[in-house]
């Protein structure tokens, strides 16, 4: 199924057999947001990952991948669904972040880096997604407006997602590049440890409401946030390789086991438990 909006595109997927290398590629970018089952993704440069429920695979214009399905059936199809977004509309909103939150001048400007992205779901982007379909599926008397709005949001996520994981590159190559490449080394290096602003405030030579606005301007969240998005970022990396759950827990910092699967379920759709065990059976 496939409904049409201004600048935008979405369509639904079910698969009811296994498949596999079936090609696909748009010129436009393409999200994709998987909703039951499994694919693997493969695409240039030898790439290939699994892709779940509550993970996105965001393609660049004209970029060619090929998907196995491995788990569909007929009685329990693999479902996603996939977005196609106007080149013209992600410049736009590229633009607009630049102008009501420009990067640090030695970052360059907002823009859409035509990379592989995988990225797992948080809960806005999980509910956004839910509201996009709702949106795009309903005859709605505003339905253009609502659709231009959502599609500018979610454009948004994807443009944070990139620059967060941009700037935390850019820190571990070049840690006295400026003081916000420090303090994300320094965050990086003490993960387990609860966050002294005036330590971060100190090495970014900034003061305490000149560091906390830049550092939203970038980030779009709390440093504290921030540090709760990558610790659990990491729990999710060494859960996957296997280690124990409870010993990744304490290793970030965490004092409670079950404060800890309570966040990593909001962040993540499921337990740890569940977790561990999807990719120990990939």
């Amino acid at each position: 199924m496939t409904f049409a909006g201004p600048e935008a595109e979405l369509s639904i997927y079910d698969t009811f057999e296994q498949a596999s290398r079936v090609a696909l590629k748009s010129d436009q970018l393409l999200f994709c947001g998987m909703v039951t089952g499994k694919k693997v993704m493969h695409s240039v440069d030898d790439y290939e990952a699994a892709f779940y429920p509550h993970e996105s695979f965001i393609m660049a214009p004209n970029q060619a991948v090929e998907i196995d399905f491995p788990e569909a059936k007929i009685h329990q199809p693999t479902t996603c669904l996939a977005i196609e977004i106007a080149t013209d509309k992600v410049k736009q909103v590229a633009e607009q972040l630049q102008m009501r939150a420009p990067l640090e001048k030695s970052y360059g400007d907002w823009q859409y880096r035509q990379s592989v992205v995988h990225t797992h779901h948080n809960q806005q982007t999980q509910a956004l997604l839910e509201r996009m379909v709702q949106i795009f599926t309903e005859n709605e008397q505003d339905r253009s407006c609502l659709i231009d709005l959502a599609i500018s949001e979610l454009v948004i996520r994807l443009l944070r997602f990139q620059t967060r994981d941009f700037l935390l590159l850019h820190s571990e190559q070049n840690p006295e590049f400026n003081g916000l490449n420090s303090v994300l080394q320094y965050m990086r290096n003490h993960l387990h440890e609860a966050l002294d602003i005036d330590v971060l405030c100190r090495l970014a030579c900034m003061s305490r409401s000149k560091f906390f606005n830049q550092f939203k301007n970038h980030f779009g969240c709390t440093p504290m946030a921030f540090q709760q998005q990558i610790r659990l970022k990491q729990a999710a990396k060494l859960i996957a390789q296997g280690q124990q759950i409870t010993q990744v827990c304490f290793s970030l910092g965490y004092h409670s086991a079950s404060h800890f699967s309570r966040l990593f379920k909001q962040y993540y759709g499921m337990s740890p438990t569940d977790y561990k065990q999807r990719h120990l059976n990939s």
